[in-house]
């Protein structure tokens, strides 16, 4: 009996949660081409992103569930000069960079969930859901990441990131119609190929996004 009941708190998925902040963000939808607009709040695949950052095993799949807006949704036009190898062959023999033009967020802050639970591949790893759980939870207090958290793009570093804090509030007057929004670059949560996918139809309410 003891070991059935062991082995259900192994094989069950464990609630994890974060709160971030920063003065920029940049949650880019794909259908906004070459000057990309920013979300309202975060894709699914971001928060998996910001919660791997943080502790990353390849046993435990995190999987997001929601996010509460904290601070009002405020947009934002956003220029950086671009000097990478996507330019143009000609600017790239003058030595010219090309002018990037964006619509990003300031001033955001969040509260993520989500849940750990076994990769379909590892179900007999001694790397359990709820040993990552733990783990995840002394990371976030120390402020250790497995890699730097970054607010959608990676120059777009939060001011915080930690537990929740007691000020912080829901923004309940946040409500937006979401008609497709990108879930997943990738056809599998570890080690995938790319082949984007959408969730339908949601919703931000009061503040609140429920990833379908």
């Amino acid at each position: 009996m003891i070991w059935e009941i062991g082995l259900l708190n192994i094989m069950k998925s464990h609630p994890v949660q974060l709160e971030i902040s920063g003065p920029t963000a940049m949650w880019t939808r794909p259908d906004t081409g070459s000057s990309p607009v920013s979300y309202v709040a975060p894709t699914f695949s971001a928060v998996k992103g910001i919660f791997e950052s943080v502790l990353r095993w390849k046993s435990v799949n995190v999987k997001p569930t929601k996010v509460e807006i904290c601070a009002p949704v405020q947009f934002h036009r956003y220029t950086t000069n671009y000097g990478g190898p996507l330019r143009a062959s000609d600017a790239m023999a003058k030595g010219a960079s090309f002018q990037f033009y964006a619509v990003v967020l300031v001033n955001v802050c969040y509260r993520l969930y989500a849940e750990a639970e076994f990769a379909g591949h590892h179900e007999t790893s001694t790397w359990p859901p709820h040993a990552y759980h733990d783990v995840f939870n002394r990371a976030l207090e120390r402020g250790q990441w497995f890699y730097t958290p970054c607010l959608g793009w990676k120059e777009f570093a939060p001011d915080y990131v930690g537990l929740f804090r007691p000020q912080t509030r829901v923004c309940e007057s946040e409500n937006h119609e979401l008609p497709t929004m990108l879930r997943m670059v990738f056809d599998q949560p570890q080690t995938g190929r790319i082949k984007p996918t959408f969730s339908r139809k949601l919703r931000v309410k009061n503040g609140v996004l429920t990833y379908a």
